[in-house]
């Protein structure tokens, strides 16, 4: 391998990068990469995208990302198998759970503490490498050394300044005299140097800027795209060792996210059974209240069946859990309503999961859960709006905040904010902006070369086509993470040696960092915990109803009224 970019900040940086995971994997494979290393600040939320990307594009990801410590310089961390994945995802965790949302505070203590299996690369101070900055660095460089011993390199990147042959030999003499490896880095933070502008202007947005303001808080160059292996060698022709260093971490560094293995829980089973025949039985003597006259073999054949498919996907722990929680809510008397495919399943009608008896309407299960399409079952469950945070709190409790977390939900730039936001960057007008906004519409595009004709404005003006054309760009950028609308993902094994969890912005929740579509592509479960106003209104027409007839009345006691013959 001649040389592997190491240091990629995806737009999953949130602000930081004019490029998503795919279009540089897309571009690391048309330049003849190998590998290329993902290390966005201090979070995995990229990670998966970039690994399916990657994979598609048959290169391989060196997983990493960049942590700024409270009292050491800032470095990148590269897992180097499994088991040290699952203590960076674990750092991660205590940094956010730590931290207000979007921060994460660690030192090099806890870097320490879970830093066995971690490849650690401190960054380099930036600017003229005075005598003074270098003597204070080497302090630094000696304190990781002293922790990280053969797994410690020192980054070096040009700056594109005059004094960048003098800075490179001056890091390179340093790390020789402690023994510490170079890894060469263009740091890259958009994969094209025609994204050169977009990141000044997501660079602005996150500082609250102006273009015309920034300043020196925007880079005096546009070379931090992705580069050719050639010219990262040209670059570094005085140190060659450094484009070898950054090779040999993707040597070393053999973590792949195939290799993370789901296990749902274990739920509890009589001694000597196992999960699949407590769930047969559970599933019978749903059947017998299903049908008290008797179970018509429809019913018998269709449950056989739904046995059969679900024992060799292995997925009875996860009806067992669903069940489980199902228990709860209706033993503290909420309203509960399974919906969406899980109505096609005979097992989750005779377990009281779902009210609809899928023989009579002849569902076909097959659309819940199919061994042809090897995707997970999503069971979607109901709770009254009002009480759903007692469910929540129970799973907290029930598994543990380490195994147990919602899903995030990745809010993105739709047109009309991302015309706002482009808009103020360029200093334009606040009824140029608002103008630009109403001539958008929809989820779609809604920007393009006839924007501003609808708005009534010049589209000949070069900064409003300009405008225009970024906020294209923008468009579909990660803005932050947010908390799915009730997707929990729960855990046999530690879900934060998964991937990171942190504080959601409502109290007493925690979210992880990875939304459906990431889950959906490593094979991971979820169940979707979801609050339905009506069943809240439902609960409280029956209290009305108890109170009034003196009896009390429940979902299962209305009957349907048969209509009368018309004549």
């Amino acid at each position: 391998m001649t040389f592997a970019e190491p240091q990629v900040t995806t737009n999953y940086s949130f602000l930081r990068s004019g490029s998503d995971p795919g279009e540089f994997a897309l571009a690391a494979a048309a330049l003849g990469y190998q590998a290329i290393g993902i290390a966005d600040r201090a979070t995995l939320a990229g990670v998966v995208r970039m690994h399916v990307a990657c994979r598609s594009a048959r290169i391989r990801l060196v997983v990493g990302t960049r942590l700024d410590l409270t009292d050491a310089p800032p470095v990148l961390v590269y897992p180097m198998d499994r088991a040290a994945y699952g203590r960076l995802s674990r750092l991660l965790t205590l940094g956010k759970r730590r931290a207000t949302k979007g921060n994460c505070a660690l030192s090099l203590a806890d870097l320490a503490d879970h830093g066995e299996g971690q490849v650690v690369v401190s960054l380099a101070p930036e600017g003229r490498p005075t005598t003074t900055k270098m003597d204070r660095f080497r302090s630094e460089l000696i304190r990781l050394k002293e922790r990280f011993a053969d797994r410690t390199y020192l980054a070096v990147s040009p700056l594109y300044r005059g004094y960048d042959r003098a800075r490179l030999m001056r890091l390179g003499d340093l790390a020789d005299g402690l023994g510490v490896p170079l890894m060469a880095t263009n740091d890259a933070l958009y994969h094209h140097p025609g994204r050169h502008v977009l990141h000044d202007v997501v660079t602005c947005i996150r500082l609250g800027c102006t273009l015309a303001d920034a300043g020196k808080r925007l880079l005096p160059h546009g070379e931090r795209y992705l580069k050719a292996p050639e010219d990262m060698a040209r670059l570094f022709a005085a140190r060659p060792d450094a484009v070898a260093g950054a090779a040999e971490i993707a040597t070393r560094c053999t973590f792949s996210l195939d290799e993370l293995r789901y296990e749902y829980p274990a739920e509890p089973v009589p001694a000597g059974s196992t999960p699949q025949r407590e769930l047969v039985r559970r599933t019978w003597a749903g059947a017998a209240e299903r049908y008290p006259q008797g179970v018509p073999a429809k019913v018998v054949s269709t449950i056989e069946h739904e046995f059969d498919l679900v024992a060799k996907l292995n997925y009875a722990p996860y009806f067992l859990t669903v069940h489980d929680i199902v228990l709860f809510a209706r033993g503290r008397g909420i309203l509960c309503q399974g919906r969406g495919s899980a109505a096609n399943s005979a097992i989750c009608y005779c377990l009281g999961i779902t009210s609809v008896d899928p023989t009579k309407h002849d569902l076909l299960f097959e659309r819940f859960v199919s061994a042809a399409r090897d995707e997970p079952p999503d069971i979607d469950v109901d709770f009254e709006h009002e009480r759903r945070e007692e469910v929540i709190q129970y799973i907290y409790a029930r598994y543990g905040r380490e195994r147990a977390g919602l899903a995030a939900t990745v809010i993105t730039y739709r047109s009309k904010l991302a015309i706002r936001e482009v808009g103020k960057v360029l200093g334009l007008t606040p009824d140029t902006i608002g103008a630009l906004a109403k001539a958008t519409w929809g989820r779609g595009n809604g920007l393009g070369g006839e924007t501003a004709q609808v708005a009534g404005l010049d589209g000949t003006d070069p900064t409003l086509a300009l405008a225009i054309d970024l906020a294209q760009d923008l468009r579909g950028f990660p803005r932050h993470l947010s908390q799915h609308v009730g997707g929990f993902v729960i855990t046999r094994g530690r879900l934060d040696e998964m991937v990171p969890v942190e504080n959601a912005a409502m109290e007493d929740r925690t979210v992880i960092e990875w939304d459906k579509d990431d889950l959906d592509a490593l094979g991971l479960l979820k169940i979707d915990i979801l609050a339905l106003g009506m069943l809240s209104c439902l609960r409280k027409g029956f209290e009305l109803l108890s109170h009034r007839l003196g009896r009390l009345s429940a979902w299962l006691t209305c009957r349907r009224r048969t209509r009368a013959p018309t004549t």
